[in-house]
């Protein structure tokens, strides 16, 4: 009888055994990673370690396992930089308004009348001759004249060119 005990005792041990080794197995694993504190980090794989997002205030962190243990280091938040340079702009911008109001309010040399505007892309009006109504036109230049006439020659030997191609091909279909 003490045999039939002790044999329907191992397979419970057995079982407790095996048990209590899985929990602590995975107790072992569930160490091994950053704490999620009950639900309140949301952790994300990486190729090095883990990203954690804080749920409650949005902080995240970059998680590495050192061979010491797990570390967690805040990855820079550049909206609160972006905030704060936002925050230092304005009050600069305030400080200057405030500057400049208290200046002079007048300027001196100052006309309420428009300047006339002129126009520096405007081409010169050509020239009328003292004493008669006719008006001087300027010239092409000699080297206006030769880029014309290099022009015209290239586009009168293409011309000639493909009249001569088109003749080809009709007397090779013929």
């Amino acid at each position: 009888m003490n045999t039939a005990k002790s044999s329907a005792k191992f397979p419970t041990v057995i079982a407790v055994a095996a048990l209590m080794f899985c929990l602590a197995g995975g107790h072992a694993s569930a160490g091994a990673m950053p704490d999620t504190e009950n639900g309140r980090y949301a952790l994300s794989p990486l190729a090095d370690g883990v990203l954690r997002l804080d749920t409650r205030t949005g902080a995240v962190s970059t998680c590495n396992n050192s061979g010491a243990g797990w570390a967690c280091y805040a990855v820079p938040d550049e909206r609160a930089a972006l905030d704060a340079e936002i925050g230092r702009l304005q009050a600069d911008n305030e400080k200057m308004k405030a500057q400049l109001a208290e200046r002079e309010p007048t300027v001196s040399g100052k006309i309420e009348e428009p300047l006339a505007k002129s126009d520096s892309l405007k081409k010169p009006e050509p020239k009328v001759a003292e004493g008669e109504r006719k008006i001087e036109i300027p010239l092409p230049s000699d080297r206006d004249m030769d880029r014309m006439m290099s022009f015209l020659e290239r586009a009168w030997r293409r011309l000639i060119d493909m009249a001569n191609r088109v003749q080809k091909d009709v007397s090779g279909r013929i």
